[in-house]
């Protein structure tokens, strides 16, 4: 997903949640923030770099993927972009393909509950950031956060199904700075590597952007699927991210008492509903214009463009434990938890591909496990994610 959804779609889902114009402003922020929070942003504000939460194209050209190169890349991408779909999930071959199988996306998973019950209570910031999360297991299923040609390549046939049953072949180009093309099927992917960990088969690069656009249909052949035909719905897969995230707007609320899989709040939407497919299907690459209107017509606020910066002089102007009482240091906070309890669910399921856990342990008979509790004191007590990363 892009901006379109991760600020304007999600401030305006905190609106029909019942938050206030205020309140969803953070909440959208730190939904989007989470794709712009790189180690190079941390450093340049003197902030946590273990709290990062994205890497940018430069951290990615130049990261080792090397095995402990390929956990930093993992434990970013699994934790925040294609959280796993099923960690415990049967499936034949060898283990270090099994790993990577594991790390498949999919929606409505026990991680997205995890992610989502991990916010509540917590800072608006927190929530904020676990709404991209979950959002995100809807547009990047099928595609792992982890280096795998044979998990993430695809075939080079796919194909845009319409409403009126016609299909097109898209075509991809290899040229970053031209602009994509909506009206010729032309867009930009990733250059094919037969290399099994190059950095240009993690997630969902092969297909380009694809998956982050909400007016597509098409079919096309994962690796993972033995290059058999997927067909993937993004309307219909963007209205239920929608009206989760209303749903889990409303139990941090208080209006609900759980947080359970495969749960949408369609009544309060149902007034909504007709309005917010249009603004899904219509064939455009961003729908920032269209999220603003839908605002201001139905709450008669203003919403502002999403500014990165917004939050960094307070950030930098404040002195030691204040710096965690503002907006990007209660984000930190949360990256820093959500990438502990990720990590850990990953490695206590076996599998090492994001790191090790550094969280106390116990075991059952699934294997290691960990109590909600355990997390926060991790949290509390800054012990990170991996071994790789080194705090200071």
């Amino acid at each position: 997903m892009q901006e379109d959804f991760h600020y304007y779609a999600t401030y305006c889902a905190g609106l029909i949640a019942g938050y206030s114009h205020e309140e969803c402003l953070v909440i959208a922020f730190s939904d989007n923030f989470a794709d712009c929070c790189t180690k190079t942003f941390l450093t340049g504000i003197k902030g946590p770099v273990v709290a990062a939460t994205t890497q940018s194209a430069m951290e990615m050209s130049n990261a080792p993927t090397d095995f402990i190169g390929r956990q930093q890349i993992t434990s970013i991408w699994s934790a925040f972009h294609f959280l796993p779909g099923d960690l415990y999930s049967k499936v034949k071959g060898a283990k270090p393909y099994r790993d990577k199988y594991h790390l498949i996306c999919k929606p409505n998973s026990d991680l997205s509950v995890k992610t989502a019950k991990l916010a509540k209570g917590k800072s608006l910031e927190a929530i904020g950031l676990a709404m991209h999360v979950v959002s995100d297991t809807w547009a990047h299923q099928n595609f792992a956060g982890t280096p795998s040609l044979v998990i993430n390549n695809m075939s080079d046939y796919i194909y845009e199904v319409f409403p009126d049953g016609r299909e097109e072949k898209l075509v991809f180009w290899k040229n970053p700075g031209k602009p994509e093309d909506v009206d010729k099927g032309n867009y930009i992917n990733s250059i094919f590597s037969p290399s099994e960990n190059s950095i240009f088969n993690l997630g969902h690069g092969r297909a380009g952007h694809i998956p982050d656009y909400s007016f597509i249909k098409y079919r096309y052949m994962p690796a993972w699927g033995k290059y058999e035909e997927v067909f993937k719905d993004n309307p219909s897969d963007y209205m239920s991210a929608f009206t989760q995230l209303v749903y889990a707007l409303k139990y941090y609320r208080g209006d609900y008492t759980d947080f359970q899989k495969d749960t949408y709040e369609t009544e309060a939407v149902k007034k909504y509903e007709s309005e917010i497919r249009g603004i899904f299907e219509k064939r455009q690459l961003f729908s920032n214009e269209d999220w603003k209107k839908f605002a201001k017509d139905h709450f008669g606020t203003d919403l502002p463009d999403f500014d990165m910066k917004k939050y960094d002089g307070e950030y930098e102007k404040a002195e030691g434990d204040a710096k965690k009482d503002t907006v990007l240091g209660r984000f930190f906070t949360a990256a820093i938890a959500q990438k502990t309890m990720v990590v850990h669910e990953i490695f206590a399921s076996g599998n090492k591909l994001a790191g090790y856990s550094a969280i106390p342990k116990k075991v059952n008979r699934k294997g290691i496990i960990v109590d909600q509790e355990s997390i926060r004191e991790e949290e509390e007590n800054k012990i990170f994610v991996s071994d790789s990363e080194v705090r200071k």
